[in-house]
C-alpha cells in the first residue's frame, strides 16, 4: 500500500487520458537479496519516460530498451511475465545482489477505467485489492483488509492498495510549517487545523490543506482512521487538550501533543479529571519526538517526524519513561 504506487497510477492515468502508450510492469516474484518489494510498480510511456521503480536502475533500463528495440509490440499479448536473474551473470549484468531472481507482470494498459476507480476508491480513504489475470488481461477490484499482502499464484496477481498516511496538526505556528513541509517530502498528506486567524497567514496551500472548525470538530470531520496521525502543536492547553480528548478514543496510530515533562504530566492529569480512560491516556506520547537533543523547530520537526515514522513501519522507537496518570 505504498502511496508511490499511486503515484505511478496517477501517472497512468493521465498519460492514458493523453492517448499515449502505457505499459505497467509490476513485481510478483522475489528470490534472493532482491532491490524491490513484490507490489512494487513502474509505468513505460510510449516514448521511453519511465515513473516508478522494480529495482536500483539497470533493470529499467533494459525495459527501456525493450520498447525502443522493438521487443515490445503494441500489438502483443495483454499481459506476460518477465524474469530478471536467472543466472548468476545475468543477476550481476542487472544490478540484483547476491544472485536474486526478480518476475515481473508486463501488462498493456488498454482500459484505464479500473485505475481511475482505483485511485478514488482511495482518496475516499478504502483499502482496494487489484487482481489481474494473466490468461485474459482483465482487472478487477474489491474491496481489502488494511492487513491483506500481495499474492501471486501463476496465472492471478493480487496486489494491495489503500489511502495515504495522512498527518493532522492542530496549529499552524512556525513549528507546524516545519513538521508540514518535512511531512510532505515524506509523502504524508498534511492536514492543519487552528481557529485562531492570526496564525493562518503565510500558509501556502501545497504544504497542507486547512481543516475548519475547532480542534474536536477537525479530528471527527477527517473520519480519522489507523493512516493518521495527530498532534497538537498550539501549546495552549484549551486548544490541544480539545483535540485530544476526542483523538485519544480514536483509531489514529499516533497521538502527540507539543509540552515539556512537567506539562505533559499536567495534561495527563487533566484529561483523567474530563473523564478520559486511563487506557486512552497511555495513548498519549509526550513529550513528543525522539531524543536527539533537539533545540531548534527544525530539530524539533525531525525529532518528531522520526518516531511517527519508526511507529508507522513497526519499529518500537527509544522507550521513555513512562509518566504516570493520577485518576482521582
Amino acid at each position: 500500500m505504498d502511496s508511490v504506487d499511486l503515484n505511478v497510477l496517477r501517472s497512468v492515468l493521465e498519460w492514458r487520458r493523453a492517448g499515449q502508450r502505457v505499459v505497467l510492469y509490476s513485481v510478483v516474484q522475489t528470490w534472493g537479496s532482491a532491490p524491490r518489494p513484490p507490489g512494487a510498480m513502474l509505468a513505460l510511456r510510449g516514448d521511453g519516460v519511465v515513473i516508478g521503480s522494480v529495482s536500483g536502475g539497470c533493470i529499467e533500463d533494459d525495459l527501456i530498451a525493450r520498447l525502443q528495440d522493438g521487443r515490445l509490440p503494441a500489438d502483443g499479448p495483454p499481459v506476460q511475465l518477465v524474469t530478471y536473474g536467472v543466472t548468476r551473470d545475468e543477476a550481476a549484468r542487472f544490478g540484483l545482489p547476491c544472485g536474486g531472481t526478480l518476475r515481473l507482470t508486463e501488462e498493456r494498459v488498454d482500459d484505464w477505467g479500473w485505475v481511475e476507480e482505483l485511485l478514488a476508491r482511495c482518496e475516499d480513504h478504502q483499502v482496494v485489492a487489484r487482481e489481474l489475470n494473466l490468461v485474459t488481461g482483465e482487472v478487477t477490484l474489491s474491496s481489502a483488509s488494511k492487513t491483506d499482502v500481495v499474492s501471486f499464484d501463476g496465472e492471478r496477481l493480487r496486489a494491495i492498495y489503500g489511502p495515504r498516511w495522512r498527518l493532522l496538526l492542530i496549529g499552524a505556528g512556525q513549528l507546524s510549517r516545519y513538521v508540514a513541509e518535512m511531512a510532505r517530502l515524506l509523502d504524508f498528506e498534511v492536514l492543519i487545523c487552528d481557529p485562531r486567524e492570526e496564525f493562518v497567514y503565510g500558509w501556502e496551500e501545497q504544504h497542507g490543506r486547512f481543516v475548519p472548525g475547532m480542534p474536536d470538530e477537525a479530528v471527527l470531520s477527517i473520519q480519522t482512521d489507523e493512516r493518521t496521525a495527530i498532534v497538537c502543536l498550539t501549546h495552549d492547553p484549551r486548544l490541544d487538550d480539545m483535540a485530544l480528548l476526542t483523538a485519544l478514543n480514536s483509531s489514529a496510530f499516533y497521538i502527540g501533543a507539543l509540552g515539556s515533562r512537567v506539562n505533559t504530566q499536567k495534561r495527563r492529569e487533566t484529561l483523567a479529571a474530563l473523564g478520559l480512560s486511563a487506557a486512552a491516556i497511555a495513548r498519549l506520547h509526550g513529550p513528543i519526538g525522539l531524543h536527539i537533543g533537539s533545540h531548534t523547530p527544525a530539530e524539533i520537526a525531525l525529532s518528531l517526524l522520526a518516531e511517527i515514522v519508526a511507529i508507522k513501519n513497526g519499529v518500537a522507537p527509544m522507550q521513555k519513561k513512562p509518566l504516570p496518570v493520577v485518576v482521582e
